[in-house]
Parts: C-alpha cells; sequence; structure tokens
C-alpha cells in the first residue's frame, strides 16, 4: 500500500515526483557542494545560485538516462517482500551512486564555466564528499518531501473517487 501511495502511479505523478526532488535537491547540494569547494562566503552562495537553473537541466536529464540503470541495481539488492523503506533507501543509495559520479564532473565543469580535466583527476578526492551530501539530503530532506507530496496528491483523488462512485 504504501508504494502505492506515497510513490508516482503515473507519468504526471512522475514528473511532479521528479520536479519536487530536483529542484529541492539542486538548491541544497549545489551551493553546498560549491561553499566546501571554494569557502563559506556570501559572494560564493550567490555564484552558485546563478549556475542553479543549468545544473537542474542537467540533473533531470541525468534522472531520465539513470533511471532505469539504478532501478536494475535496486533490484539485485533487494528482494520483492522487503519492506517499503528498505526499497526506498536502496534506490536512493543506488540513484544518488550513479547521479553523484557524472555530476562530480559535470557539475564542476557547468560550475566554472569550463571543460578540463581537473574534475576527471580530482574525481576520488571529491566524488565522496559529493556523494555523502547528495545521499544526506536525498535521503532526509528531498525524497521524503516528495513523497508527503504524492501521498496528499493521491490521498485527494482518492478520495474524489469515493465520492464521485
Amino acid at each position: 500500500m504504501e508504494f502505492y501511495m506515497n510513490l508516482p502511479r503515473n507519468k504526471r505523478d512522475f514528473a511532479l515526483f521528479l520536479a519536487v526532488i530536483s529542484i529541492i535537491s539542486v538548491n541544497i547540494i549545489a551551493p553546498l557542494i560549491t561553499c566546501f569547494e571554494v569557502g563559506f562566503h556570501m559572494y560564493v552562495w550567490a555564484d552558485a545560485i546563478k549556475i542553479i537553473p543549468f545544473i537542474w537541466i542537467c540533473v533531470i536529464v541525468l534522472v531520465l538516462i539513470t533511471y532505469k540503470p539504478a532501478e536494475w541495481l535496486t533490484s539485485r539488492i533487494v528482494e520483492e517482500g522487503d519492506s517499503f523503506s528498505s526499497h526506498i533507501v536502496i534506490n536512493i543509495l543506488c540513484t544518488v551512486f550513479l547521479m553523484s559520479i557524472f555530476l562530480t564532473v559535470i557539475g564542476t565543469w557547468i560550475g566554472t564555466r569550463q571543460v578540463n580535466m581537473e574534475p576527471i583527476r580530482m574525481f576520488f578526492y571529491k566524488w565522496p564528499r559529493n556523494f555523502a551530501i547528495s545521499f544526506a539530503v536525498e535521503l532526509c530532506i528531498a525524497q521524503p518531501i516528495a513523497r508527503a507530496v504524492m501521498l496528499k496528491i493521491h490521498q485527494i483523488k482518492d478520495s474524489k473517487n469515493i465520492y464521485e462512485n
């Protein structure tokens, strides 16, 4: 029942779910990682805010690309009878794992406004931190809010259907 109530049921729900998660995540993760890179100053945060629309577009594209591989990884780790929470945590782990690999490099290119080998050269120094920040934000903030939005929408839709019938 939790799967049915807390997760998207159709493409429209999925689009809303993706929008909620990505907007929350990008607005927290990008400035936080940027500040860890350059320093916690107001001008650094302001500069990070300017690139958020470009990072957001990249995140949407990467979610759509990594969605199936993350589902496949999740299915390799959890069983069908496992709890909703275990499915969600493992799915978040797999999704963030894949996304953070790409965004550690691509996000740096977008943030610095130049394509060079530096993010690839420094990948193994920066990726663990980026992964940890992203995983924490997804697990504790973005995903719970998006699931709460889905639950409310489904409750409203289901109550309308009960009253119509």
